[in-house]
Protein backbone atom coordinates (compact mmCIF):
# COMPACT_ATOMS: atom_id res chain seq x y z
CA UNK A 1 0.00 0.00 0.00
CA UNK A 2 1.21 3.51 -0.81
CA UNK A 3 2.17 5.52 2.26
CA UNK A 4 -0.53 8.17 2.60
CA UNK A 5 1.74 11.01 3.78
CA UNK A 6 4.23 10.40 0.96
CA UNK A 7 1.31 10.21 -1.44
CA UNK A 8 0.04 13.63 -0.34
CA UNK A 9 3.54 15.10 -0.53
CA UNK A 10 3.90 13.81 -4.09
CA UNK A 11 0.74 15.67 -5.09
CA UNK A 12 1.88 18.88 -3.40
CA UNK A 13 5.07 19.12 -5.46
CA UNK A 14 3.41 18.53 -8.82
CA UNK A 15 3.21 21.31 -11.41
CA UNK A 16 0.19 23.61 -11.74
CA UNK A 17 -2.90 21.44 -11.72
CA UNK A 18 -6.42 21.64 -13.06
CA UNK A 19 -9.05 22.58 -10.51
CA UNK A 20 -11.56 19.82 -9.83
CA UNK A 21 -14.58 20.25 -7.60
CA UNK A 22 -16.04 17.01 -6.28
CA UNK A 23 -19.64 16.73 -5.11
CA UNK A 24 -18.64 15.25 -1.77
CA UNK A 25 -21.34 13.41 0.18
CA UNK A 26 -19.03 11.69 2.64
CA UNK A 27 -19.86 8.26 1.19
CA UNK A 28 -17.43 5.76 -0.30
CA UNK A 29 -18.00 6.63 -3.97
CA UNK A 30 -17.54 10.40 -3.75
CA UNK A 31 -14.62 10.01 -1.34
CA UNK A 32 -12.73 7.67 -3.67
CA UNK A 33 -13.59 10.00 -6.56
CA UNK A 34 -11.79 12.82 -4.74
CA UNK A 35 -8.87 10.52 -3.96
CA UNK A 36 -8.48 9.38 -7.57
CA UNK A 37 -8.54 12.92 -8.94
CA UNK A 38 -5.96 13.95 -6.38
CA UNK A 39 -3.90 10.96 -7.47
CA UNK A 40 -4.17 12.10 -11.09
CA UNK A 41 -2.75 15.51 -10.20
CA UNK A 42 -5.86 17.66 -9.92
CA UNK A 43 -6.21 20.43 -7.35
CA UNK A 44 -9.26 18.98 -5.63
CA UNK A 45 -11.94 20.84 -3.68
CA UNK A 46 -14.90 19.23 -1.95
CA UNK A 47 -18.40 20.69 -2.29
CA UNK A 48 -21.28 19.40 -0.19
CA UNK A 49 -24.89 20.36 -0.72
CA UNK A 50 -26.94 20.79 2.42
CA UNK A 51 -30.19 19.30 1.14
CA UNK A 52 -32.25 19.30 4.32
CA UNK A 53 -32.11 20.79 7.76
CA UNK A 54 -31.36 17.30 9.05
CA UNK A 55 -28.35 16.78 6.78
CA UNK A 56 -25.72 17.85 9.33
CA UNK A 57 -24.37 14.28 9.38
CA UNK A 58 -23.74 14.45 5.62
CA UNK A 59 -21.78 17.69 6.03
CA UNK A 60 -19.87 16.24 8.99
CA UNK A 61 -18.92 13.06 7.11
CA UNK A 62 -17.87 15.02 4.02
CA UNK A 63 -15.68 17.29 6.11
CA UNK A 64 -13.95 14.26 7.65
CA UNK A 65 -13.06 13.08 4.14
CA UNK A 66 -11.86 16.54 3.11
CA UNK A 67 -9.69 16.75 6.21
CA UNK A 68 -8.23 13.30 5.52
CA UNK A 69 -7.32 14.29 1.96
CA UNK A 70 -6.23 17.76 3.10
CA UNK A 71 -8.44 19.53 0.57
CA UNK A 72 -10.64 22.61 0.84
CA UNK A 73 -14.27 21.97 1.62
CA UNK A 74 -17.31 24.15 0.96
CA UNK A 75 -20.94 23.70 1.95
CA UNK A 76 -23.72 25.04 -0.28
CA UNK A 77 -27.18 25.50 1.19
CA UNK A 78 -29.44 23.81 -1.36
CA UNK A 79 -32.28 22.98 1.05
CA UNK A 80 -34.86 25.33 -0.47
CA UNK A 81 -34.12 24.18 -4.02
CA UNK A 82 -34.10 20.54 -2.92
CA UNK A 83 -37.50 20.89 -1.28
CA UNK A 84 -38.97 22.61 -4.34
CA UNK A 85 -37.49 20.43 -7.09
CA UNK A 86 -37.14 17.05 -5.39
CA UNK A 87 -39.32 16.61 -2.30
CA UNK A 88 -42.35 18.59 -3.55
CA UNK A 89 -42.01 16.92 -6.97
CA UNK A 90 -42.00 13.52 -5.23
CA UNK A 91 -45.13 14.32 -3.21
CA UNK A 92 -47.02 15.90 -6.11
CA UNK A 93 -46.25 12.97 -8.40
CA UNK A 94 -47.96 10.54 -6.03
CA UNK A 95 -50.79 13.02 -5.51
CA UNK A 96 -51.38 12.89 -9.28
CA UNK A 97 -51.18 9.11 -9.57
CA UNK A 98 -47.63 9.01 -10.92
CA UNK A 99 -44.52 7.21 -9.70
CA UNK A 100 -41.56 9.65 -9.50
CA UNK A 101 -37.78 9.41 -9.96
CA UNK A 102 -36.42 11.79 -7.30
CA UNK A 103 -32.75 10.92 -8.00
CA UNK A 104 -33.10 12.15 -11.58
CA UNK A 105 -34.56 15.45 -10.42
CA UNK A 106 -31.79 15.80 -7.87
CA UNK A 107 -29.19 15.26 -10.59
CA UNK A 108 -30.80 17.84 -12.85
CA UNK A 109 -31.56 20.62 -10.38
CA UNK A 110 -29.12 20.03 -7.53
CA UNK A 111 -25.92 18.23 -8.61
CA UNK A 112 -25.82 19.59 -12.16
CA UNK A 113 -27.92 22.59 -11.19
CA UNK A 114 -26.97 24.77 -8.25
CA UNK A 115 -23.88 22.76 -7.22
CA UNK A 116 -22.45 22.61 -10.75
CA UNK A 117 -23.04 26.33 -11.26
CA UNK A 118 -21.46 27.19 -7.91
CA UNK A 119 -18.47 24.95 -8.61
CA UNK A 120 -17.82 26.51 -12.02
CA UNK A 121 -18.79 30.14 -11.43
CA UNK A 122 -17.72 30.66 -7.81
CA UNK A 123 -15.02 28.07 -7.13
CA UNK A 124 -13.40 28.22 -10.57
CA UNK A 125 -13.77 24.52 -11.31
CA UNK A 126 -12.37 23.37 -14.62
CA UNK A 127 -13.97 19.98 -14.04
CA UNK A 128 -16.89 18.86 -11.87
CA UNK A 129 -16.87 15.32 -10.54
CA UNK A 130 -19.26 12.95 -8.79
CA UNK A 131 -19.14 9.32 -7.74
CA UNK A 132 -21.51 8.13 -10.46
CA UNK A 133 -20.68 4.95 -12.37
CA UNK A 134 -20.70 6.11 -16.00
CA UNK A 135 -18.17 6.81 -18.75
CA UNK A 136 -17.98 10.10 -20.69
CA UNK A 137 -16.30 9.97 -24.10
CA UNK A 138 -15.67 12.73 -26.63
CA UNK A 139 -16.49 11.32 -30.07
CA UNK A 140 -16.94 13.15 -33.40
CA UNK A 141 -17.29 16.51 -31.72
CA UNK A 142 -19.84 15.55 -29.06
CA UNK A 143 -19.75 14.13 -25.55
CA UNK A 144 -21.51 10.82 -25.03
CA UNK A 145 -22.29 8.74 -21.96
CA UNK A 146 -21.30 5.06 -22.02
CA UNK A 147 -21.90 2.26 -19.50
CA UNK A 148 -19.40 1.86 -16.69
CA UNK A 149 -17.31 -1.24 -16.13
CA UNK A 150 -19.52 -2.39 -13.25
CA UNK A 151 -22.77 -3.23 -15.00
CA UNK A 152 -24.50 -3.74 -11.65
CA UNK A 153 -23.75 -0.13 -10.65
CA UNK A 154 -24.20 1.49 -14.07
CA UNK A 155 -26.12 4.75 -13.61
CA UNK A 156 -26.78 6.07 -17.12
CA UNK A 157 -30.51 5.83 -16.44
CA UNK A 158 -30.28 8.61 -13.85
CA UNK A 159 -28.16 10.92 -16.04
CA UNK A 160 -30.31 11.46 -19.13
CA UNK A 161 -31.07 15.09 -18.21
CA UNK A 162 -27.41 16.04 -18.72
CA UNK A 163 -26.49 17.86 -21.93
CA UNK A 164 -23.30 18.92 -23.69
CA UNK A 165 -22.69 21.87 -21.36
CA UNK A 166 -22.57 19.59 -18.34
CA UNK A 167 -20.78 16.67 -19.94
CA UNK A 168 -18.00 18.90 -21.28
CA UNK A 169 -17.00 19.80 -17.72
CA UNK A 170 -17.85 16.56 -15.90
CA UNK A 171 -15.63 13.58 -15.07
CA UNK A 172 -16.59 10.21 -13.57
CA UNK A 173 -13.37 8.60 -12.30
CA UNK A 174 -15.17 5.47 -11.04
CA UNK A 175 -16.19 4.25 -14.48
CA UNK A 176 -13.06 2.06 -14.70
CA UNK A 177 -13.74 0.21 -11.46
CA UNK A 178 -16.26 -2.13 -9.92
CA UNK A 179 -17.74 -1.46 -6.49
CA UNK A 180 -15.46 -3.89 -4.68
CA UNK A 181 -12.38 -2.19 -6.09
CA UNK A 182 -13.71 1.17 -4.96
CA UNK A 183 -14.34 -0.15 -1.46
CA UNK A 184 -10.84 -1.61 -1.36
CA UNK A 185 -9.31 1.75 -2.28
CA UNK A 186 -11.23 3.33 0.59
CA UNK A 187 -9.77 0.72 2.92
CA UNK A 188 -6.22 1.02 1.51
CA UNK A 189 -6.15 4.77 2.07
CA UNK A 190 -8.12 4.56 5.32
CA UNK A 191 -10.80 6.94 4.16
CA UNK A 192 -13.46 7.64 6.83
CA UNK A 193 -16.43 6.00 5.02
CA UNK A 194 -14.51 2.78 4.23
CA UNK A 195 -17.05 0.57 6.05
CA UNK A 196 -20.21 2.51 5.22
CA UNK A 197 -23.12 0.99 3.34
CA UNK A 198 -24.45 2.28 0.03
CA UNK A 199 -26.75 5.26 0.38
CA UNK A 200 -30.49 4.63 0.10
CA UNK A 201 -32.41 5.72 -2.98
CA UNK A 202 -34.74 8.20 -1.27
CA UNK A 203 -32.39 10.17 0.96
CA UNK A 204 -35.12 12.30 2.53
CA UNK A 205 -37.04 9.27 3.84
CA UNK A 206 -34.85 7.81 6.54
CA UNK A 207 -35.53 4.48 8.27
CA UNK A 208 -37.65 3.51 10.11
CA UNK A 209 -39.84 5.83 8.02
CA UNK A 210 -41.11 4.21 4.81
CA UNK A 211 -42.44 5.76 1.62
CA UNK A 212 -45.94 4.53 2.49
CA UNK A 213 -45.82 6.10 5.97
CA UNK A 214 -44.31 9.30 4.58
CA UNK A 215 -47.11 9.71 2.04
CA UNK A 216 -49.80 8.69 4.53
CA UNK A 217 -48.69 11.51 6.82
CA UNK A 218 -48.94 13.95 3.90
CA UNK A 219 -52.29 12.83 2.48
CA UNK A 220 -54.09 10.97 5.25
CA UNK A 221 -56.62 8.18 4.66
CA UNK A 222 -58.55 8.46 1.39
CA UNK A 223 -60.92 5.51 1.10
CA UNK A 224 -61.35 4.16 -2.44
CA UNK A 225 -62.05 0.96 -4.36
CA UNK A 226 -60.04 -1.84 -5.90
CA UNK A 227 -61.73 -2.56 -9.24
CA UNK A 228 -61.00 -5.42 -11.64
CA UNK A 229 -59.59 -3.92 -14.85
CA UNK A 230 -61.46 -6.43 -17.08
CA UNK A 231 -64.74 -7.22 -15.32
CA UNK A 232 -65.40 -4.10 -13.26
CA UNK A 233 -65.80 -6.24 -10.15
CA UNK A 234 -65.05 -4.55 -6.84
CA UNK A 235 -62.41 -6.55 -5.00
CA UNK A 236 -62.20 -4.42 -1.89
CA UNK A 237 -61.24 -1.02 -0.53
CA UNK A 238 -57.97 0.85 -0.02
CA UNK A 239 -56.93 3.89 2.02
CA UNK A 240 -55.53 5.99 -0.81
CA UNK A 241 -54.43 5.29 -4.39
CA UNK A 242 -51.17 7.18 -3.70
CA UNK A 243 -50.04 4.08 -1.77
CA UNK A 244 -49.80 2.01 -4.96
CA UNK A 245 -47.83 1.88 -8.17
CA UNK A 246 -48.44 0.09 -11.44
CA UNK A 247 -47.08 -3.45 -11.42
CA UNK A 248 -47.25 -3.76 -7.64
CA UNK A 249 -48.27 -7.18 -6.29
CA UNK A 250 -47.26 -7.19 -2.64
CA UNK A 251 -49.19 -5.13 -0.13
CA UNK A 252 -52.51 -5.10 -1.96
CA UNK A 253 -54.09 -7.18 0.79
CA UNK A 254 -56.85 -8.84 -1.22
CA UNK A 255 -57.72 -12.52 -0.88
CA UNK A 256 -58.21 -13.74 -4.46
CA UNK A 257 -57.93 -17.14 -6.21
CA UNK A 258 -54.93 -15.80 -8.16
CA UNK A 259 -52.29 -13.10 -7.61
CA UNK A 260 -53.55 -9.58 -8.25
CA UNK A 261 -51.41 -6.79 -9.66
CA UNK A 262 -51.99 -3.06 -9.87
CA UNK A 263 -52.79 -2.41 -13.55
CA UNK A 264 -53.85 1.25 -13.55
CA UNK A 265 -54.69 4.14 -11.22
CA UNK A 266 -57.45 6.73 -11.61
CA UNK A 267 -56.48 9.44 -9.14
CA UNK A 268 -59.58 11.59 -9.79
CA UNK A 269 -61.93 8.74 -8.87
CA UNK A 270 -59.48 7.30 -6.32
CA UNK A 271 -59.71 3.89 -8.00
CA UNK A 272 -56.92 1.33 -8.11
CA UNK A 273 -57.50 -1.08 -11.00
CA UNK A 274 -56.18 -4.60 -10.47
CA UNK A 275 -55.89 -7.70 -12.62
CA UNK A 276 -53.75 -10.69 -13.53
CA UNK A 277 -50.10 -10.39 -14.41
CA UNK A 278 -50.81 -10.77 -18.14
CA UNK A 279 -53.07 -7.70 -17.99
CA UNK A 280 -50.04 -5.60 -17.12
CA UNK A 281 -48.21 -5.93 -20.46
CA UNK A 282 -48.20 -3.29 -23.19
CA UNK A 283 -46.24 -2.70 -26.39
CA UNK A 284 -46.27 1.09 -26.56
CA UNK A 285 -45.98 4.28 -24.57
CA UNK A 286 -44.98 7.91 -25.01
CA UNK A 287 -42.03 9.73 -23.47
CA UNK A 288 -42.64 13.44 -22.85
CA UNK A 289 -40.35 16.24 -21.65
CA UNK A 290 -37.72 14.64 -23.86
CA UNK A 291 -34.06 15.51 -23.43
CA UNK A 292 -31.43 14.34 -25.92
CA UNK A 293 -27.89 14.09 -24.60
CA UNK A 294 -26.52 15.16 -27.99
CA UNK A 295 -28.06 16.24 -31.34
CA UNK A 296 -29.44 13.46 -33.53
CA UNK A 297 -29.60 13.29 -37.32
CA UNK A 298 -32.36 10.67 -37.40
CA UNK A 299 -35.83 11.12 -36.00
CA UNK A 300 -36.94 7.52 -36.39
CA UNK A 301 -34.79 4.57 -35.37
CA UNK A 302 -34.53 1.40 -33.29
CA UNK A 303 -33.03 1.62 -29.82
CA UNK A 304 -32.78 -0.12 -26.49
CA UNK A 305 -35.29 1.36 -24.04
CA UNK A 306 -35.71 1.13 -20.27
CA UNK A 307 -38.90 2.36 -18.62
CA UNK A 308 -37.54 1.82 -15.08
CA UNK A 309 -34.08 1.41 -13.65
CA UNK A 310 -34.21 -2.23 -12.54
CA UNK A 311 -35.12 -3.83 -15.86
CA UNK A 312 -33.29 -5.26 -18.85
CA UNK A 313 -33.05 -3.11 -21.96
CA UNK A 314 -35.88 -3.83 -24.40
CA UNK A 315 -35.66 -3.26 -28.14
CA UNK A 316 -38.14 -0.72 -29.48
CA UNK A 317 -38.86 1.49 -32.47
CA UNK A 318 -38.57 5.19 -31.60
CA UNK A 319 -40.21 8.14 -33.36
CA UNK A 320 -39.10 11.59 -32.21
CA UNK A 321 -41.74 14.32 -32.44
CA UNK A 322 -40.77 17.76 -31.10
CA UNK A 323 -40.25 17.33 -27.35
CA UNK A 324 -41.65 13.81 -27.05
CA UNK A 325 -41.06 10.35 -28.46
CA UNK A 326 -43.45 7.52 -29.34
CA UNK A 327 -42.13 4.11 -28.34
CA UNK A 328 -43.22 0.81 -29.88
CA UNK A 329 -41.67 -2.25 -28.23
CA UNK A 330 -40.93 -5.32 -30.29
CA UNK A 331 -42.30 -7.48 -27.50
CA UNK A 332 -44.70 -6.58 -24.69
CA UNK A 333 -43.20 -5.11 -21.51
CA UNK A 334 -44.80 -5.05 -18.09
CA UNK A 335 -45.51 -2.24 -15.68
CA UNK A 336 -45.29 0.80 -17.94
CA UNK A 337 -45.82 3.45 -15.29
CA UNK A 338 -46.82 7.11 -15.51
CA UNK A 339 -44.13 9.34 -14.07
CA UNK A 340 -41.23 6.92 -14.37
CA UNK A 341 -38.42 7.72 -16.81
CA UNK A 342 -38.14 6.21 -20.26
CA UNK A 343 -34.51 6.18 -21.33
CA UNK A 344 -33.08 5.51 -24.80
CA UNK A 345 -29.80 3.70 -25.52
CA UNK A 346 -27.94 3.12 -28.77
CA UNK A 347 -28.67 -0.28 -30.28
CA UNK A 348 -25.02 -1.11 -30.99
CA UNK A 349 -23.02 -0.03 -27.93
CA UNK A 350 -25.73 1.08 -25.44
CA UNK A 351 -24.46 4.62 -25.06
CA UNK A 352 -27.07 7.03 -23.74
CA UNK A 353 -29.23 8.86 -26.31
CA UNK A 354 -31.66 10.64 -24.02
CA UNK A 355 -34.88 10.19 -22.13
CA UNK A 356 -38.04 11.69 -20.68
CA UNK A 357 -41.11 11.00 -18.58
CA UNK A 358 -43.33 7.99 -19.34
CA UNK A 359 -46.96 8.45 -20.29
CA UNK A 360 -49.04 5.29 -20.76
Amino acid sequence: MTDFKNYLYYNKIMDTRKKAVVALSGGVDSSVTALLLQQQGYEVTGLTGRMMNASDSVVFNAKRVADKLQIKHYVFDAAEKFKDKVIDYFINSYRNGKTPNPCIMCNQFIKWGVLFDYAVNELGAEVFATGHYADIRYIDGVYKLYPAKDEHKDQLYFLYRLGQKHLSKTVFPLHKYDKEQVRQMAVDFNLPPKDSKDSQDICFIQKPMTTKKFLSEKFGAQKGDFIDILTGKKWGEHQGCYQYTIGQRKGIGIAAPYPLYVIDIDVKKNIVYVGREEDNYKTNCRIIDLNLTYPLEKYEFDAWVKIRYNMHHKKAHVRLLNDFADIEFYEPVNSITNGQSGVLYDLEDKHLIGGGVVVR
